[in-house]
């Protein structure tokens, strides 16, 4: 029968190998992750406010054009 200390040696010198994880760096922010996302979500809204803007303008033309002719 093997004596359990032997077994415990190797167990001690793997966990004392085991070193606490470096800290993240702090000098620099992080990343922004998300700006793409957004920027791809903000085009097709900017767009269609751009067209809703000019349907407006295009009916009020339309209305003033409708008016002056009467």
């Amino acid at each position: 029968m093997k004596h359990p200390s032997l077994l415990i040696l190797p167990l001690l010198a793997a966990l004392a190998a085991c070193g606490r994880p470096q800290p993240p760096d702090t000098e620099r922010p992080p990343e922004p992750r998300a700006t793409a996302m957004g920027e791809a979500m903000k085009q097709p809204l900017e767009q269609a406010k751009a067209a809703a803007a000019a349907t407006e303008q295009a009916a009020k033309a339309e209305q003033a054009a409708a008016e002056a002719a009467q």
